[in-house]
């Protein structure tokens, strides 16, 4: 049998089709308009993901025997703020996670609820990205909106509920909103009250691999694939990835270098982070994570590339960088505010360091070497909970660098293992398909079977050495520079 795997992603979905022992046959990618109306806000339109990954479903099992294709697995953008009313018609644009807008609320909860009485509802303290301050932002700002809402989801969610009528969520995904008790895997009810909504504007929790629904005939009609393909209720896209990447199971580390960056480390126990500055999630194996993020990853490579330098011959420009551990230029990794460790959304890039001797070359190492101490920061969260990670998987778009992965494996002190395919929330999806469909009895056996290390990046001493020097040093700079934002 087939599956399908799905990554509803900020720029583009895309699209993977699957053999039940983890071949890949095809790879399809649609991309969708993002929408900044103001500094700071990110928005899209639910419609443009849904009618993407439609089209994408057609071309991507096109050739293919439709009776083949028996799941699909959804892996999406997280936290984002999806709103429908009473005829399923969504209300307002989908506020995204990146999406920064929410800062008096985020503040409200934190210093008036209280980051302890959060932390005892949901595991997590408030951040801008997170679901429930964008709700209460809506309540406060758009009111006849928040007055017509009839449900809220997910941007992955309204996907899945397109597809199949079922209303309903994922356990990770779901982590996401500051509205579930994550130890006890449930919406949290003094949530609910916080932000003036109802139970039953939420949908049903789900596991990741448990099957939702299957294709709607309309729906079915439109992807080209047949009424009987069942749809899994899917994850957030770093359980997905996670998943992907064989990050299951207990103390098992995965680095995604994609838009954003996060460290995501897996468990089979609840735990949490009694600074708050990382996230306790559950995972999409059926246990729980831990979970740091940063804002702006492989995204701030891309400004750096596209925007100013005006090249897209990223191997080019990073085939000119040789001393590493040396560079006396420093880049803060914060286009769009800073999660982990700061929340900050206020934050901002800057280089710093700069002379007259300082070269393009100097400048692009800086930003690569930015993104891997801001993912530092978050690995050293969760060091500082005793947790002793010595090596780690890697995925994402900026995943493809060799120079990028031997900076992270040396700031880091981590060995990185790459896997045989870097496509981790699409492949994560379509393995938690196979879960659903019955081709594998858990999430650990699918991984067991699909995922190959294929080379590991090992860190050099010397060099490790260096970049201990060079973190102590990054690690000053936000301190001095916070009033200023």
């Amino acid at each position: 049998m087939l599956y399908v795997g799905v990554d509803l992603g900020t720029s583009a979905v895309k699209l993977l089709l699957m053999e039940a022992d983890g071949t890949i046959r095809n790879i399809v990618s649609k991309e969708y308009p993002l929408f900044l109306p103001h500094p700071g806000w990110s928005e899209q339109n639910p419609e443009d993901w849904l009618e993407k990954t439609l089209e994408g479903l057609q071309e991507l099992t096109r050739g293919y025997d439709s009776q083949q294709i028996a799941g699909i697995g959804v892996g999406g953008q997280m936290h984002g703020l999806v709103t429908l009313d009473d005829q399923d018609r969504p209300i307002r644009p989908a506020i995204l996670w990146n999406d920064g807008r929410s800062e008096e609320e985020t503040r409200y909860l934190n210093e008036e609820v209280g980051k302890k009485k959060l932390s005892e509802y949901t595991a997590n303290i408030a951040f801008a990205g997170f679901t429930a301050p964008k709700i209460l932002w809506m309540k406060k700002n758009e009111p006849e909106n928040f007055k017509r809402i009839a449900k809220i989801m997910l941007p992955k969610d309204y996907v899945v509920y397109k597809l199949t009528g079922m209303f309903c969520t994922d356990m990770s995904d779901a982590s996401g909103m500051l509205l579930m008790d994550v130890k006890n895997r449930c919406w949290s009810q003094e949530m609910i009250e916080i932000c003036q909504i109802t139970e039953q504007m939420l949908p049903k929790l789900c596991e990741s691999y448990e099957v939702a629904g299957t294709l709607r005939p309309q729906m079915a009609e439109k992807a080209g694939l047949t009424e009987k393909v069942k749809v899994v209720a899917g994850a957030g896209d770093n359980a997905a990835a996670a998943v992907g990447t064989g990050t299951v199971g207990e103390g098992r580390c995965n680095i995604s270098l994609g838009t954003s960056g996060t460290v995501f480390i897996s468990s089979k126990n609840f735990g949490v982070d009694q600074y708050n500055s990382i996230h306790s999630f559950a995972h999409a194996d059926g246990y729980y994570h831990l979970m740091g993020c940063m804002l702006s990853a492989a995204s701030c490579n891309k400004w750096w590339m596209d925007e100013i330098l005006n090249t897209k011959d990223y191997e080019a420009e990073q085939s000119k960088i040789e001393h590493l551990g040396e560079n006396s230029v420093f880049y803060l990794p914060y286009l769009m505010g800073e999660r982990s460790p700061h929340n900050d959304p206020k934050a901002r890039a800057l280089f710093i360091g700069m002379s007259m001797d300082t070269t393009r070359q100097d400048m692009t190492q800086a930003v690569l070497e930015g993104v891997a101490f801001g993912l530092r920061d978050s690995l050293e969260a969760a060091r500082n909970l005793g947790i002793t990670v010595s090596r780690t998987k890697i995925c994402g778009g900026g995943a493809r660098s060799s120079l990028w992965k031997k900076i992270i494996a040396n700031v880091m002190n981590l060995k990185v293992d790459e896997t045989e395919s870097e496509e981790g929330p699409a492949l994560g999806g379509a393995m938690l398909a196979a879960v659903g469909c019955g081709e594998y009895p858990t999430v650990e056996a699918a991984v067991e079977k699909i995922v190959k290390v294929v080379r590991t990046v090992e860190p050099e001493p010397e060099l490790v050495e260096k970049y201990e020097r060079q973190y102590r040093r990054f690690r000053e700079i936000y301190p001095a520079v916070k009033n200023l934002y």
